[in-house]
């Protein structure tokens, strides 16, 4: 290793490639596997780290892409940070997570500080979006995709998907599995997922049986507190016929082990008594027990495709251009396995 910092041509000459070449090795862009590999040897051997301030000011470029979300310790939100890493790594970019809070004025402040100069491109999943939020993304010198509700009505670039339909789908299974009445246990209802949720809910459930063996309950927030708060206001309720709830849908993974805990509270079991799907297919839902049935909304794929559409528009692509839609998919697991008494359709 040589007594000085090593330089980029030391690296070229090391590996034996043009110094253009070796440029696009480390970065990632535009290089064969094999060159990627015997140019990064070359570096690792010169002990070569590249001069990231300095390539910033020349090319007047951070080379960091923002992502961010109302709670980093959501695991949906960290499966789509590395679906986001993994697509722009190769390009040299960053990934900088950052905290926006629950409301969109605090969301719209994070997108106008960012967008001054902190970073080069930002991906944003926000809970709540209003006007000001809009016209802060519109407003931004660059480029902004959206996680969540489409935006195309307002010229936003946007990943998002289809929440009510995947609800759909989770009661349809549990009426499959021969359940009779089913609660469901939402987020708040001014979020973005909220709302699209309880209309997934309310058509299923009105098309199954007029809504008349369905009932729902607000929890404070997409939390696992929440939601077992939430499961024993819902199972606590004995309708007029006396029927006892035999389903739980929750709006997320993490409301249904809050459910499933209410639900253990009172002596009772998972399925059971009470059969319980989720939604977002987390691992913390695979891995629980019982390992929890819970609808995907393809977060990974989410991340990805935002991902692909920042290095689009960072490289010139119209801005407002992309609307894409990720579909749910149902994913069975014991929480909802059909027991004697329950089996089968109605």
């Amino acid at each position: 290793m040589t007594s000085s910092r090593a330089t980029l041509n030391q690296v070229a000459e090391r590996a034996g490639v043009s110094l253009a070449s070796t440029s696009r090795a480390l970065h990632g862009s535009g290089a064969s596997a094999a060159m990627v590999e015997r140019v990064r040897a070359a570096a690792t051997e010169l002990g070569y780290s590249p001069d990231v301030i300095g390539r910033s000011l020349r090319m007047k470029k951070t080379f960091q892409v923002a992502f961010a979300v109302a709670d980093i310790g959501n695991p949906v939100y960290v499966e789509m940070m590395a679906a986001i890493h993994e697509v722009l790594d190769p390009h040299g970019y960053r990934v900088v997570v950052m905290t926006t809070g629950d409301t969109p004025r605090s969301t719209a402040d994070l997108v106008r500080s960012l967008s001054s100069g902190f970073v080069d491109a930002l991906v944003v999943s926000p809970l709540r979006t209003d006007d000001e939020l809009v016209r802060a993304i519109q407003d931004s010198p660059v480029p902004v995709v959206v996680i969540g509700r489409s935006l195309a009505a307002y010229g936003i670039d946007s990943v998002s998907t289809d929440s009510a339909g995947g609800i759909g789908s989770a009661v349809a299974h549990l009426l499959e599995t021969g359940r009779r009445r089913i609660g469901f246990l939402n987020g708040p209802l001014d979020t973005t997922p909220g709302e699209a949720r309880q209309r997934g809910f309310d058509d299923a459930t009105a098309a199954a049986f007029d809504g008349d063996r369905a009932d729902a309950e607000v929890a404070e927030d997409f939390t696992v507190a929440a939601g077992t708060a939430a499961a024993r206001t819902l199972l606590a309720r004995v309708p007029a016929d006396g029927t006892r709830l035999d389903a739980i849908v929750a709006a997320n993974d993490l409301l249904a082990i809050g459910a499933i805990r209410a639900v253990r509270e009172l002596g009772l079991t998972v399925p059971g008594d009470v059969a319980v799907t989720g939604m977002d297919d987390t691992e913390f839902g695979q891995f629980f027990e019982p390992s929890i049935t819970s609808v995907s909304l393809g977060s990974a794929q989410r991340g990805r495709v935002a991902a692909q559409i920042v290095l689009d528009l960072m490289d010139g692509a119209e801005p407002g251009a992309a609307q894409s839609l990720v579909g749910p998919s149902l994913r069975v697991r014991e929480s909802t396995a059909a027991v004697e008494g329950t089996g089968g359709a109605r």
